[in-house]
């Protein structure tokens, strides 16, 4: 059965935004030292860049200049985000799928995939073993099937939230699923959900023709494309976007990326809450194609210019990527991170040491448990934090921007963070990883200026340490 998507569902901004051939245009240019600079020094005061500027740090490919790129991303996460890093887990509901993307192995054609819906108790048991090693914010994924409907996607936020051990609850579901009507986005929301994700994969038209076969849901690159405008319509107010690197030129993608942040910002006054930026991987039944590898040195480059070409938007790096890759990255402007990620349906109970790549969409890079990441996190310098406190306290959406564009982010997120890690160390972390971060946490009260907070934040960690309070967030 083909899909036509009905034009009265889609937002009051819908547009097909990328202009091809203006994009290919921008990426001819030569790179101009001062002007490559004059970009950086726009960036680095906090502004946003547009699709042009952001094609003149593309052009940039000399070493001198990438050096000045990743050190300039160095220092706006500083600024912005400062040390933390907030940690999540992707939990898998479903691999039912109607469409037959060619890089995924959900893909309906794929009689290698073992297909899978949890049920209300296996849900309950996924959630369960996370929150015995001390997970706080999950991620949701559900293949594109009828049967996942908006009323099932919100009985499962549902059923999440739901879930206790001992004193440990989920603080924070958000959704990767497909793209809904304003009905559909509305009931999620209504149950509680944070960020809703839809990746539109590629912004190149040719290549989003040729690996979403027609008469599929996905094959419909407006509907996909205005997503996250009818999520933020409909209440949806912290959205997430992204692009899967290798289908097309990777540059080309950073630029579509770009776009999308921009028409969000021009239109609704905030852009989107996260950007995702994951590698193709090998998947069961999928041929991978080299045309568009994006080798490494390229991928510590788009990191580095999305992290200067949308300040304040979370940059989520993903457990695709090999644990000594995403170590050296962080630094170029990585926000977000998942760790202890199982992504087979099933996986946090049943998976062993290895991947089952006909159980997986794709195969992991990193499957470190969440101590042993936490424990990394530390020693080279960040804080590791489960923080839920701006969602809960309405810091969301344009009331994000607000807070986080001056920078009184930091008033909030350092606090937080040391807190939410002060809980893991007592309730979950081993010896090492518990001296690890304690000497974190001491390294940065020690860099906190004298102040009501700070003194107030010292008596709720040491609350935290003699007692059983916990969740107290700034």
């Amino acid at each position: 059965m083909s899909w036509v998507a009905d034009s009265r569902k889609l937002s009051a901004s819908a547009v097909d935004f990328i202009d091809e051939a203006y994009l290919e245009a921008l990426l001819n240019r030569r790179a101009d030292p001062a002007e490559v600079r004059e970009v950086l020094a726009k960036s680095l005061s906090k502004e946003p860049l547009s699709v042009e500027e952001t094609a003149v740090l593309l052009a940039a490919d000399e070493p001198e200049m990438v050096e000045e790129i990743f050190e300039a991303a160095r220092r706006l996460k500083r600024d912005v985000y400062g040390n933390r890093i907030v940690l999540f887990a992707p939990l898998y509901v479903g691999n039912e799928c109607t469409n037959d993307c060619q890089y995924c192995a959900f893909r309906r054609s794929n009689r290698e995939q073992i297909r899978r819906t949890l049920d209300a108790d296996e849900l309950r048991q996924q959630v369960e073993a996370l929150l015995r090693v001390g997970h706080k914010r999950l991620i949701l994924v559900f293949g594109e099937h009828a049967r996942y409907d908006p009323p099932f996607i919100a009985d499962c936020v549902r059923r999440v939230y739901s879930v206790r051990v001992q004193r440990a609850a989920i603080r924070r579901v958000n959704l990767n699923a497909a793209p809904l009507d304003h009905e559909g986005y509305a009931a999620v929301k209504a149950a509680g959900i944070g960020t809703y994700q839809i990746f539109q994969e590629t912004y190149h038209h040719p290549t989003y023709a040729r690996v979403h076969p027609a008469r599929t849901r996905k094959s419909d690159y407006l509907w996909r494309l205005d997503g996250v405008a009818r999520a933020i319509e409909a209440g949806c107010d912290d959205v997430g976007i992204g692009a899967l690197f290798g289908l097309y030129d990777w540059r080309f993608e950073v630029l579509g990326l770009v776009s999308h942040a921009l028409h969000l910002q021009r239109h609704y006054r905030v852009g989107p809450h996260t950007i995702s930026f994951p590698r193709l991987r090998p998947a069961s039944g999928v041929r991978l194609e080299d045309t568009y590898r994006v080798s490494d040195d390229d991928f510590k480059r788009l990191i580095a210019i999305l992290r200067l070409a949308v300040p304040y938007t979370g940059l989520i790096l993903t457990a695709r990527e090999p644990g000594p890759l995403r170590r050296e990255v962080m630094a170029f402007g990585v926000s977000q991170i998942d760790a202890g990620s199982r992504i087979e349906l099933g996986g946090y109970t049943e998976a062993g040491d290895t991947q089952c790549i006909q159980r997986e969409q794709f195969e992991l890079g990193d499957i470190r448990s969440l101590d042993e990441v936490m424990r990394e996190l530390a020693a080279d310098g960040y804080i590791p934090s489960f923080c839920t406190a701006c969602y809960r306290l309405g810091r969301t959406g344009e009331h994000f921007m607000e807070f986080a564009i001056p920078g009184f982010i930091q008033n909030f997120c350092t606090p937080n963070a040391l807190t939410t890690l002060m809980e893991y160390l007592v309730d979950y972390a081993s010896r090492e990883t518990y001296e690890a971060c304690q000497r974190r946490i001491e390294a940065e009260l020690e860099r906190m200026p004298e102040s009501p907070r700070k003194r107030e934040l010292i008596a709720r960690l040491r609350r935290i340490q003699e007692t059983d309070a916990r969740d107290m967030h700034f």
